[in-house]
């Protein structure tokens, strides 16, 4: 049975320092075995490339243990069960969690984060807007920005996969929205596409100024993606009782050593402010919960999202390079071909 099929699989090939890059990992292929009783085989259709990754292989302290060198990369990945012996699991069922880089997982179930059930979306939006990206928005903002209609929410990375989130939950709360993104067409992105009321490019050399223009009533919500001067320019504004959302620090190339820079306390202190920060598995509990909501709102076209499918495993190794690069518009997938 699944003991002619082989594997191909993306494994970390040496520990990097920083951003990994391609030359950090390399495929290998191997035979799958046969399945024991209470496990399933799953063969992947697209997996998933998170800003996140990055911290998941370096060997600096990280909220997960370290990916091992040799050990297939950890990742989130949607596809199909293809072979069962396991009583909740059937041939056909579509399944996404952290599969990892691979064609094909073998699984007990634990991996699994969830039956795919949205029959009528793309299976893609189960890595994206109804998957990690999408449920990350929704509780994040919810439960720690604490929009209010009126509020003005300030969004960094506001083009990315999280970002473009936040900003639509955001006005659907009633809030004015102020996009921080890297580029024209970033920026374009954010007012045509995804309903901002502002949108700033972070690399114009007149950013203090243009992000005081865009929020003349100073900040009530900051959703940090990037920490560094972003951060340190946008809490300059921020209001009374401000809530800053701590989701990412994609400006920081290294935590070895442990960077400097302005500090946050005395905003904090004057502006009685709270700065906390956000990881998804904190509310692995209520992931269906944020799901349901979300695929209601796709489907009323509410919640709008943008995608970027390149096709092949072997893109795989400089995919998190190239995310943090910023060339990348969108949810980054990468496509496996179908029938291995």
């Amino acid at each position: 049975m699944s003991g002619q099929r082989v594997n191909r699989r993306v494994v970390l090939k040496s520990r990097p320092v920083g951003i990994p890059q391609a030359d950090h990992f390399e495929i290998v292929e191997s035979q799958i075995p046969e399945l024991e009783p209470g496990e399933f085989l799953v063969r992947n259709e697209y997996l998933s490339v998170e800003p996140a990754m990055r911290g998941w292989v370096n060997a600096a302290a990280n909220y997960s243990d370290a990916v091992g060198v040799g050990e297939v990369m950890r990742a989130f990945a949607a596809g199909e069960v293809v072979a069962s012996r396991h009583g909740a699991y059937a041939v056909g069922d579509k399944v996404m969690g952290m599969l990892g880089w691979q064609d094909y997982c073998v699984t007990n179930g634990d991996p699994v984060r969830r039956k795919v059930l949205e029959a009528d979306l793309p299976l893609t939006l189960s890595l994206g807007i109804l998957g990690i990206n999408g449920v990350t928005a929704y509780f994040a903002l919810g439960e720690i920005g604490q929009p209010r209609a009126g509020d003005t929410v300030v969004v960094s990375t506001a083009a990315g996969a999280v970002g473009s989130a936040v900003g639509q939950l955001a006005k659907l709360a009633g809030c004015r929205t102020v996009g921080i993104a890297g580029g024209a067409d970033k920026v374009r992105l954010c007012m045509d596409e995804f309903g901002f009321d502002a949108a700033i490019d972070y690399k114009d050399p007149n950013f203090p100024e243009r992000l005081a223009e865009a929020c003349p009533s100073g900040v009530d919500v900051y959703y940090d993606n990037t920490s560094g001067a972003i951060s340190d320019e946008v809490l300059r504004h921020i209001n009374k009782f401000a809530r800053i959302v701590i989701c990412g620090t994609a400006s920081v190339q290294s935590w070895d050593p442990w960077p400097t820079g302005p500090r946050p306390e005395r905003h904090l202190l004057n502006k009685s402010a709270r700065m906390q920060g956000f990881l998804v598995w904190d509310y692995e509990h209520r992931y269906e919960e944020a799901v349901s909501q979300l695929a209601a709102w796709v489907r009323s076209g509410d919640l709008r999202y943008r995608e970027e499918i390149v096709d092949g495993i072997e893109h795989a190794p400089g995919s998190i390079a190239e995310l943090y690069s910023g060339a990348n518009i969108g949810k980054r997938l990468i496509r496996l071909e179908s029938g291995r």
